[in-house]
């Protein structure tokens, strides 16, 4: 049987939360047996390399921001779209210099240009989906046209959560849920040490992520506003990619005019620090997350947890036992989350203590096992014409 040779496409170089989870998993799979394919320039080429991971740049020669989901006409998404294919002709090449034996899409542009790379190499084309394709993201029609490109072009499935499966066309299709893992060190010192939680007016709040609309931020400072006592700092860590830098711009008004003791961080390579230091994690998103990284990342780092719902924190969260679950777009439920947990040190405590033993079910080794399994599988079905 030919050795596993699993070759990873992904459209973008930016540090952002799939291509982090894709460099954990893949530095955690048998070494010599992956590589990572980028279509453009960015810091994620340096990461990957910096951990000896085969890496490749093959470049755009047309600019695939756009077609950015929420914001182009039919003009422009077909436009992008032809470029994308005619990237997934050079692509090809590329994976058969790699020798290839299957090669796997972590996105949907980056599906679309696999599915020509992949024929092109005559290698199975796997589609791993970090996002919900769903309406309320891609809009509907779109959202139709992904799904069935997903089931004509892919081999099979792995996904990032239940949530996200669940949005997919996977009818007799291999598939496989495989969260985003999560790295622990060999010895960690505090993996018996429990949370030192701060009295009520000392608390220390953070939130993580990218500073987009849907991930709510701005949701977030409204409810902090009617807390009964407010937090010594409030961290909201992360920068603002993708053309949303007035979005930030904004939330420092709100910051400002609700009187708020709030740090913008901007975008920071490892959140760890901030986590580690805070008492409270609050995830905030209004729309469904996929999974939530960040959740499972406070957990590990000893925080409390604040977590929205539905979406993949309730594949997380276990609600009173090692965190609290409000429902997405509740300002209320999350005032009253946060009055709850600063006013209760206690209950801090005890949420925190358990999300760290949680947290050791989202080992990144454990994911990469699975994953190398189910490509070993998909690779012993190379491609045949007709």
């Amino acid at each position: 049987m030919t050795p596993l040779k699993a070759v990873f496409l992904a459209h973008t170089a930016a540090p952002s939360g799939a291509e982090l989870a894709t460099l954990r998993m893949v530095s955690a799979m048998p070494a010599g047996q992956t590589a990572v394919v980028y279509t453009e320039d960015g810091p994620m080429l340096r990461r990957m390399a910096e951990r000896g991971i085969e890496t490749r740049l093959v470049r755009n020669d047309f600019d695939s921001r756009a077609m950015t989901i929420r914001k182009a006409g039919v003009r422009s998404l077909l436009t992008g779209a032809a470029g994308l294919l005619k990237l997934g002709w050079a692509l090809g090449d590329t994976m058969r210099e790699l020798e290839a034996t299957v090669v796997i899409a972590s996105s949907s542009k980056a599906l679309l240009m696999g599915a020509v790379a992949a024929r092109r190499a005559r290698v199975p084309l796997v589609w791993h989906v970090h996002d919900r394709v769903s309406a309320d993201y891609f809009g509907r029609w779109l959202a139709l046209v992904i799904r069935l490109l997903g089931r004509v072009a892919a081999r099979g499935y792995i996904a990032n959560s239940r949530g996200t499966l669940a949005s997919l066309w996977t009818w007799r299709k291999p598939v496989l849920v495989a969260y985003p893992g999560v790295e622990f060190p060999a010895h960690d010192d505090r993996s018996g040490e429990p949370a030192e939680q701060r009295p009520p007016a000392e608390t220390v709040i953070v939130v993580v992520g990218r500073l987009a609309p849907w991930k709510g931020q701005d949701h977030f400072l409204r409810a902090l506003a009617g807390v009964r006592v407010l937090p010594r700092d409030v961290y909201l860590v992360g920068g603002a990619f993708f053309d949303e830098e007035a979005y930030r711009a904004e939330l420092e008004v709100h910051a400002t005019a609700l009187d708020l003791p709030v740090t913008f961080t901007g975008h920071v390579e490892d959140p760890e620090p901030y986590l580690r230091h805070a008492d409270i994690l609050v995830h905030c998103s209004v729309l469904p997350e996929p999974f939530g990284q960040v959740v499972v990342e406070g957990m590990r780092a000893g925080c409390a947890v604040i977590a929205t719902r539905p979406g993949g924190p309730e594949e997380i969260v276990e609600p009173g036992l090692n965190g609290l679950l409000v429902d997405a777009g509740d300002r209320a439920g999350l005032t009253h989350a946060l009055d709850t947990l600063i006013a209760d040190q206690e209950l801090r405590t005890k949420l925190a203590d358990a999300a760290r033993v949680r947290a050791r079910d989202f080992d990144v080794a454990q994911t990469a096992r699975a994953v190398t399994d189910f490509l070993t599988r998909l690779s012993g079905s190379r491609w045949r014409r007709g």
